[in-house]
């Protein structure tokens, strides 16, 4: 070889600009890299040519005669002299123990220095190869892009990422709301996979649902705000029949109301109640000439005399087949009342004994609605919650306006004590203080010696404290006066007529 070992140089230069793929390494708990032995460094300076590596150890007679070995040709080598040359490279094969003795000081500074050897296989030609050197562990997490953690969102919520890239996906939620937001659904749905827990839906979930449906949905023709009650217990007890099978339709009800001093009561099925509030229902559409269910002109007034009529003109025990017609017959009142504007709210429906006007009347129903429909429910066990407070309020208040002439009325069948300060129409008199607690509650005076006179509270001469459904449930005559847990205080007589005057409010 010629060039004074340059071309050797020069490619030893081309080896160290080559890209290497590092070999494969074990993970570091499996790996004892004290135990590895570890490949001499390569000589930084010039290096003798491949033909020329010589053996690692010589003869006996030339070490010990200390003759320098002869070539092929038979002439004696040069001596390289001192320089890194001198030093023989290892034959392919296993590393060796390396010799201790004195570091060979380096010919000529080197540009780069290489990084300390790793475990990596040596290539097959023998030649060192320089090791990529170890990635610094570091417990920071992953940096990866966001749609690659957003598609490790699945992964994340199953348990099923990495230590890294959960903490990655953990780092990321952090600052990226739609992929939190994400997360918790995926989680949420993870949660319905075990098989220990039950997919069915919480039974009180559509009365929820219905109840803000009712309570929110705008109507397209605005409903009149006295017919709102009427149209949000119709609804509630038109879901409750849908929900209901065939079967439950014949089961039993029985309906409970006073008639002067004692309770009485009639069994049904679910279907006929459904029959009985179509039939009174019929009055309020009289009133606003619609068609009457019982033809109109003929059947009576008064609201038991029609239901007796319904029920001994069907032929067969009614069925599930009254619920389209009385819920097509609610439908109509609210339309027609809401295209015939303000006026109709005064017309007047007759109830045979007494007479309302419309808004009234259709506060009536509304209650009668609720109240049969509390008796359904009870009968099918079905939740029925009661009606909201301002349509609850609504109802006591027509309840306590009625109180004065109920009171009246007993009074004149010898049924209540006899009026003790009679006064002109519209002056405040004798007064009770109805004080209705909780659930749609308020405060109302009732006058007592006279239904046209005022109730005042300077005038009052007794106290009752009744929570708003106890009281309702008096006034539809489910419970009797005497069992009405009411804080009474006062007038003892006038406590005893008004709550029995409450009693007489019910009806069939």
């Amino acid at each position: 070889m010629t060039g004074g070992g340059r071309e050797s140089e020069g490619g030893e230069e081309e080896v160290r600009g080559a890209r290497r793929i590092p070999g494969p390494r074990g993970a570091a708990d499996d790996l004892d890299l004290a135990s590895v032995p570890l490949p001499p460094l390569p000589p930084p300076g010039g290096s003798a040519p491949d033909e020329a590596v010589p053996e690692q150890s010589q003869p006996a007679s030339a070490s010990a005669s200390g003759d320098a070995p002869e070539s092929d040709a038979g002439e004696p080598e040069p001596d390289p002299g001192p320089g890194p040359a001198a030093e023989a490279w290892p034959e392919p094969g296993p590393c060796p123990e390396p010799e201790p003795g004195p570091e060979p000081e380096p010919a000529a500074p080197a540009a780069e220095a290489w990084p300390e050897p790793g475990p990596g296989p040596e290539p097959a030609d023998g030649t060192p190869e320089p090791p990529a050197p170890d990635p610094l562990v570091s417990s920071a997490p992953v940096v990866l892009p966001h749609q690659v953690l957003k598609a490790l969102l699945g992964a994340w919520a199953l348990s099923a990422c990495s230590a890294e890239e959960t903490a990655a996906v953990e780092d990321h939620l952090t600052g990226c709301a739609p992929c939190a937001d994400e997360a918790l659904r995926l989680r949420d749905a993870v949660g319905l996979l075990h098989t220990d827990g039950s997919l069915d839906l919480d039974p009180t979930l559509r009365t929820r649902v219905l109840d803000g449906c009712f309570g929110r949905r705008p109507a397209r023709i605005p409903v009149p705000e006295w017919a709102a009650p009427y149209d949000a217990e119709t609804a509630r007890l038109d879901a409750l029949l849908r929900d209901i099978g065939d079967s439950e339709w014949h089961a039993p009800v029985r309906l409970q109301w006073f008639e002067e001093e004692r309770r009485v009561s009639r069994r049904t099925t679910v279907a006929g109640v459904i029959g009985h509030l179509m039939a009174v229902d019929g009055l309020l559409s009289a009133a606003l000439g619609l068609d009457d269910p019982l033809d109109g002109g003929k059947a009576p007034l008064d609201p038991t005399e029609r239901t007796e009529t319904y029920w001994s003109a069907t032929r067969r025990p009614p069925t599930r087949a009254v619920r389209e017609p009385w819920r097509a017959q609610s439908h109509e009142l609210i339309r027609t009342a809401s295209f015939a504007g303000r006026n109709v709210a005064e017309t007047s429906v007759s109830y045979g004994a007494f007479a309302l006007p419309l808004q009234d009347a259709a506060l009536d129903r509304a209650f009668e609605c609720w109240v049969h429909g509390g008796d359904i429910a009870d009968a099918v066990d079905y939740p029925y919650p009661a009606p909201s407070a301002a349509h609850l309020h609504r109802m006591i208040d027509l309840a306590a306006r009625m109180l004065p002439a109920a009171l009246a009325g007993r009074r004149s069948a010898g049924l209540a004590g006899p009026a003790k300060d009679l006064v002109a129409a519209g002056a405040p008199g004798r007064s009770l203080h109805l004080e209705i607690e909780g659930h749609g509650g308020g405060d109302w005076y009732i006058a007592l010696d006279s239904p046209a006179a005022v109730g005042a509270p300077e005038r009052a001469v007794a106290q009752v404290a009744l929570d708003g459904v106890e009281f309702c449930r008096l006034v539809a005559g489910h419970i009797s006066p005497v069992e009405a847990a009411a804080g009474q205080e006062g007038d003892r007589e006038a406590i005893r007529d008004v709550l029995f005057a409450a009693a007489s409010l019910s009806r069939l």
